[in-house]
């Protein structure tokens, strides 16, 4: 998957950072070091790591994805990063 989308809430700039749902590549879930959560009341699962998201975005950018937009969407920030198509 080349594509990947992560977010925080803000006022929790200091983590913890949603990184993927259900459908993410789970090799890169693994190197984030991410756990798979459902919340309650919600019929989907999401990955979150305890890091901030710059320390996400760093992680991320080692493995070759690279930042195409940011945006605040309510009260949330959102990065969505692309790479070529590579394994890790």
């Amino acid at each position: 998957m080349p594509y990947i989308l992560i977010s925080t809430q803000i006022r929790l700039e200091t983590g913890p950072t949603n990184v993927g749902d259900e459908f993410s590549d789970p090799d890169v879930m693994n190197y984030l070091g991410a756990r798979k959560t459902i919340v309650l009341g919600n019929n989907f699962s999401e990955y979150h790591v305890d890091d901030p998201p710059r320390l996400v975005l760093d992680k991320l950018e080692k493995i070759g994805f690279r930042v195409l937009t940011m945006t605040g969407v309510g009260q949330t920030l959102v990065w969505c990063l692309h790479r070529e198509a590579v394994s890790i």
